[in-house]
């Protein structure tokens, strides 16, 4: 395909992440299975803290926010995948993938923004409990949640704009299982060098910073409960933080193993495990090691079952 005759009609060929082997069959059933329970948790928690007014909290109002990137998602990259093993297509069209991209790369990104709010609210929370509500109210928190979507948003579509402006003329099978940034750029016969770089640096800002954030914010954190004098306050100060801390560890483990490496070491086999980890699995792990470590959050479930409010 010639660079002059490129034009948005052609469509990619996504490989996958599985054939028809019994052993894929089984993981396949399993990653739907892992799907399906991921967006049942975290719809739940969603609706839990909005239905119970308890919980109308900064907190919480950033935990139904997680709770909602991590929804979109898995719903950006898991149907397309099922649809195209199921139905025994691989394709997808030049702005489907971009579409995906997009929202891919800005629910990353988003994130990213959020889990530095959350630390910081931890931080306000133990350190400054008794001006919590004046440092951190309602509407800081609102803000600081529209900045994490605007954030991220805005890197989603740096990245947009780059892969439809690229050329692909050479093969155009994706070795993923979805659109994913790593396995486009192989693929294009346009010089990616000057982008590669951009996205180096982009990556240092959505990554290193909000990681600075977290961890000046839990180094505060740790000094404080040290010296707390309360037993009872420290073990809950550290069950709090864990349960955060834990999300963090996993979400940006894998996102810096993605894409803080330079292209020319990376393997498709090990982009898709990774990928699948953090984009599947990471999303159904979340409400789980919030919700089973958090009483008021079970007592907000117990609280709209009993109303039927879930039902």
């Amino acid at each position: 395909m010639e660079s002059g005759n490129q034009t948005f009609y052609f469509e990619f060929m996504l490989l996958g992440i599985f054939n028809h082997s019994p052993t894929h069959i089984f993981l396949f059933s399993l990653v739907l299975g892992i799907f399906t329970v991921a967006f049942m948790e975290n719809t739940t928690m969603v609706l839990i803290i909005y239905l119970n007014t308890h919980l109308h909290t900064p907190m919480y109002f950033f935990l139904s926010q997680l709770s909602l990137m991590d929804l979109m998602l898995i719903c950006t990259t898991v149907p397309k995948m099922a649809f195209n093993y199921l139905s025994g297509r691989k394709s997808i069209s030049r702005v489907g993938c971009g579409t995906q991209t997009f929202f891919y790369v800005s629910l990353l990104g988003a994130e990213c923004f959020l889990l530095a709010v959350m630390a910081y609210d931890r931080y306000v929370a133990i350190c400054h409990p008794l001006r919590y509500s004046i440092l951190l109210n309602q509407k800081l928190g609102m803000r600081l949640a529209v900045a994490s979507w605007i954030l991220g948003s805005l890197d989603g579509i740096f990245v947009l704009a780059s892969v439809l402006s690229f050329s692909y003329c050479s093969s155009l099978e994706i070795h993923h299982f979805f659109c994913d940034l790593t396995a486009l750029l192989p693929l294009s016969c346009t010089d990616t060098s000057t982008f590669e770089r951009l996205l180096f640096i982009c990556c240092v800002v959505m990554l290193i910073l909000p990681v600075s954030v977290i961890i000046i914010s839990y180094s505060h954190v740790l000094r404080a409960v040290i010296r707390m004098g309360s037993g009872e306050s420290r073990r809950k100060a550290f069950t709090t933080c864990s349960s955060h801390l834990s999300v963090v560890g996993l979400y940006y483990g894998a996102a810096m193993f993605i894409y803080m490496r330079p292209a020319t070491n990376h393997t498709p086999n090990q982009d898709k495990m990774v990928s699948a980890f953090y984009s599947i699995l990471t999303p159904m792990l979340n409400p789980l090691i919030y919700s089973l470590r958090n009483k008021e959050v079970s007592r907000g479930l117990q609280k709209s079952l009993r109303k039927g409010k879930l039902i």
